[in-house]
């Protein structure tokens, strides 16, 4: 890699494609739980494929749950209404095969219960998380974009400005790096499911190419990004129509990356959706994105990683590691000792900070866990700004 240019590539896909609806599903059971239930514990994963959803894991509650309603109304949520889709919310058969948590587990993750007085970590495992002053999200540029663009391919199609179009989508963007700092936009890649063709009504090949080059990709990507070497590449197989959980089995955390930071920063290998935060796969992921956001928000550093490692029962994490990437204004050392001081890091300190026993999880199967703009996304708060400030003087 020449380090004073090279090119870095992120996906997204759309709340219709069928890895996300199981994400979507799994969440919106999460939320229907959590909401009357903040001592439950929810382990659920789902599968979709052609006319069936599938609902497995472990979950304790003492609530009554309608899980056919919920993924019912998750699906026409996400808009799987037509028939002639081959998948839709009315006529799909709803599976559940759902166990109680292990109370083998339950004994470690109850404050008072386990061999440790505190609530302790509900597995072992480690959790990164990441930010770079890049975009004004403070997130990857790749990721940032290619988030929007599947976002406003939803909203073309919810409101019917392209009215041709179905669920299932992906974008990828590949941004040029120059001395390390994003310049321009190389290629942005769209694919989107849409109706069958009917001249009659205009859109075939060239037409729907235009359209998405038009409403989608040059209402997402700035113009000063852009220029006459930008590549775009759309629907390139000249054919979209089946798509969705009739051409493609979905489950729950087969998209962790685009969840995340598209591959710029790394990842411990545990998806988010479908899990309460009990489990540090979430919460503490959660917590590590919001030190290394206010962490490089406070001008300590330009890029910030963060890794935390668990072990289960447990509260106190058993590593932290603090890497700026070479950016950092002062010493890391200092940084991490800072973390330890005023960041809380133990799960049940994380979950009460971060007000995580509520109904939000929803919103975050969708568009990335992070660079969201949303009150309920209290992990994208820069509110320990002030305090690192005060604290190292810049």
């Amino acid at each position: 890699m020449n380090p004073d240019r090279y090119l870095f590539s992120s996906e997204s896909v759309t709340e219709g494609h069928p890895d996300k609806m199981a994400d979507k599903i799994s969440d919106a059971v999460l939320d229907s739980i959590i909401a009357k239930d903040k001592n439950c514990r929810v382990a659920c994963e789902t599968l979709v494929n052609t006319g069936m959803v599938l609902i497995a894991g472990e979950i304790t509650t003492s609530i009554i749950v309608n899980y056919p309603e919920i993924v019912r109304k998750t699906i026409e949520e996400i808009g799987y209404c037509d028939p002639t889709m081959r998948f839709d919310f009315e006529s799909c058969a709803v599976l559940t095969s759902l166990d109680p948590q292990s109370k083998d587990i339950s004994i470690g993750v109850t404050e008072g219960k386990g061999r440790h007085k505190e609530q302790g970590a509900g597995d072992q495992g480690i959790m990164f998380g990441f930010a770079t002053n890049e975009t004004d999200t403070l997130m990857p540029m790749p990721i940032h974009y290619a988030h929007k663009i599947c976002k406003r391919l939803a909203e073309a199609r919810k409101r019917k400005e392209l009215d041709y179009l179905r669920p299932d989508g992906k974008s990828q963007v590949c941004i040029e790096y120059r001395n390390k700092k994003p310049a321009r936009v190389d290629s942005v890649i769209v694919a989107s499911q849409h109706d069958p063709f009917d001249k009659s009504k205009g859109y075939i090949g060239e037409k729907l190419r235009e359209d998405i080059k038009e409403y989608v990709i040059d209402s997402v990507i700035p113009e000063d990004l852009r220029d006459k070497k930008t590549k775009t590449y759309i629907n390139e197989t000249g054919l979209f129509v089946a798509g969705g959980p009739f051409a493609d089995c979905g489950m729950t955390g087969r998209k962790i990356i685009v969840d995340t930071y598209g591959g710029m920063g790394r990842h411990g290998g545990g998806c988010f959706s479908g899990k309460d935060p009990s489990k540090v796969d979430r919460s503490a992921s959660y917590m590590a994105r919001y030190i290394a956001k206010n962490i490089v928000a406070s001008g300590l550093a330009d890029k910030c990683e963060i890794q935390m490692g668990y072990v289960i029962g447990v509260a106190k994490p058993v590593s932290l590691f603090v890497d700026t990437m070479g950016t950092n204004k002062i010493p890391v050392a200092k940084i991490e000792r800072l973390v330890k001081d005023i960041f809380p890091l133990k799960p049940g300190e994380i979950i009460k900070h971060l007000d995580l026993l509520r109904p939000i999880y929803s919103a975050t199967a969708a568009y990335g866990h992070f660079g969201r703009d949303d009150e309920d996304f209290t992990w994208e708060k820069t509110d320990m700004v002030d305090e690192l400030e005060d604290r190292t003087g810049l």
